[in-house]
Order: structure tokens, then C-alpha cells, then sequence
């Protein structure tokens, strides 16, 4: 499942989301050279990377920060970017600008200490703004419910477009992360499933006096789990250029003569 886009337009311009895709852009293309040249980019990312075995040890805790700005390559990076532009937007409106980027820093920090709780012994270097963005995926669970999601579904030859409630979409995308973690084995590497995991925990946390001040499940019921304002709609628009048909000549077969 892909999501493309969300039926949640933002309220105001969302200039501390556009600030990170951004900045995360910008710190990619920094580094881009080295994939290059592995070992420079090995040693890059175990200098500036997130290593549990090295912050458990009191090694600096700047990697919780540095790791967040980092992408282990171009799919990585666009697929956290995308993320983080469907839903950056509206939590952003809820927060504030500010509160928004210190909720987006505190869920990428909590995110990598319960990665780091989960295997505090791991080599591994762990880099990707996932746990942070997963922070907003929970605050957007918790505040909007059932706004709709559009949501690229491709199982082999089966392509389609769905409209789903934001609970489906991200609920499947948080169960997901945990199966996947308890299965995972971390010393090998691979995807940090318990910093997404984490971080969205942490984010659902960080909005839930947001949502109380709101009214909790009477928030809930006011707005039937919905944006409180007009949802934006999207539609394919038909083109306005003709199409050429073929006309048959009377008397004339398929073929012609």
C-alpha cells in the first residue's frame, strides 16, 4: 500500500513541513557522492548514524538527531518525504509552526530510544527521518480518524486506487511495524520496524492532551472522526481534446477495397 494523498487540506501553509522535506533533501544531496564509495559512506553513516551499542556506552547522544536528516538511499528517502507531505500538513495546523517542528524532533527522538531499548547491544547503524514521521502518522490517527486517505494497492497484476479511513490505512501500517519487529532480527540489520513502531506510539502520546483539550471522545463524536472543516476533493478531469473515430463508407466491408 502506497498513499499518494489525503482528503485533509491544511488551513494555513505548512512552511515547517516544506522546511524539512527541505532540509532532508538538501543533507541527501550533501552526502549523494559517497554512494559512490562505500566505505567513505559506511564510515559516514557510523560517525553520524544512530548505534545503539555506542549511545548505550554514553558515546554522544547527537546521532538521535543527526540520524533523523539522514536516507540509506533515493527510494528511502522519497518514500519517508512522501509520507511526511501527506501528513505533516495537518498536524502542523493543529500545533503550530513551532510546536509542530519541536512535536516532529521530540517523536524522532523518542523513536530512537525505544530502538534503542529494544536492542541496546546492536552495531547496526540505523538512519531515516521514519520514526520521526511515524511520530505524525499517530498524532494524525488520533485527530482525524476517518479522513480519507487515497492509497496505491498493487498486488502483482491487480492495480487500484482506494479511498480508505486513515484508521485502516494507518492501523494496517502500525500492525505491520509490529509483526515485523517481533520478527526482525536486528543485529542483521535491515529495517528499524520498532523506532517506526516507537515513534508513532510516541506521537499518539505527545497529541493526546491535544485531543483531550478537543473534548476526547466527544471530540470524536462532534466530528464523527472526521476533519472539522470541508474535506478536499479530487477528481480526474476528463481532457477537452477530440478523439478521431473511423467511419465506414457504405457498402464497404471492414477491410475496404
Amino acid at each position: 500500500m502506497f498513499p499518494i494523498r489525503d482528503h485533509n487540506p491544511s488551513l494555513r501553509t505548512p512552511w515547517v513541513t516544506y522546511g524539512l522535506i527541505a532540509a532532508n533533501i538538501l543533507v541527501f544531496l550533501a552526502y549523494w557522492p559517497l554512494f559512490n564509495e562505500p566505505r567513505a559512506l559506511q564510515a559516514f553513516f557510523l560517525e553520524w548514524g544512530l548505534i545503539p551499542v555506542k549511545i548505550a556506552g554514553g558515546d554522544g547522544v547527537y546521532p538521535l538527531f543527526t540520524s533523523m536528516f539522514l536516507h540509506g538511499g533515493v527510494l528511502h528517502i522519497a518514500g519517508n518525504m512522501l509520507f511526511l507531505w501527506i501528513f505533516g500538513d495537518n498536524l502542523e495546523d493543529v500545533f503550530g509552526h513551532l510546536g509542530f517542528a519541536l512535536f516532529y524532533l521530540a517523536s524522532g527522538v523518542g523513536a530512537g530510544l525505544l530502538h534503542l531499548a529494544a536492542d541496546p547491544a546492536s552495531p547496526v547503524p540505523t538512519v531515516g527521518a521514519s520514526g520521526a514521521i511515524a511520530g505524525v502518522m499517530g498524532g494524525y490517527l488520533l485527530l482525524f480518524p476517518r479522513a480519507r486517505v487515497d492509497v496505491l494497492i498493487i498486488i502483482f497484476f491487480f492495480i487500484r486506487i482506494l479511498a480508505l479511513p486513515a484508521w485502516v490505512m494507518l492501523g494496517l501500517w502500525f500492525g505491520f511495524q509490529l509483526v515485523n519487529g517481533l520478527a526482525a532480527d536486528t543485529q542483521s540489520g535491515g529495517v528499524a520496524y520498532w523506532a517506526h513502531a516507537g515513534g508513532f506510539v510516541v506521537g499518539l502520546a505527545f497529541t493526546l492532551p491535544v485531543w483531550l483539550r478537543r473534548g476526547g471522545p466527544a471530540y470524536w463524536q462532534r466530528t464523527h472522526g472526521l476533519p472539522p472543516y470541508p474535506e478536499g476533493r479530487y477528481r480526474i478531469r476528463r481532457t477537452d481534446v477530440p478523439r478521431a473515430g473511423h467511419r465506414r463508407r457504405p457498402g464497404r466491408g471492414p477491410w475496404g477495397r
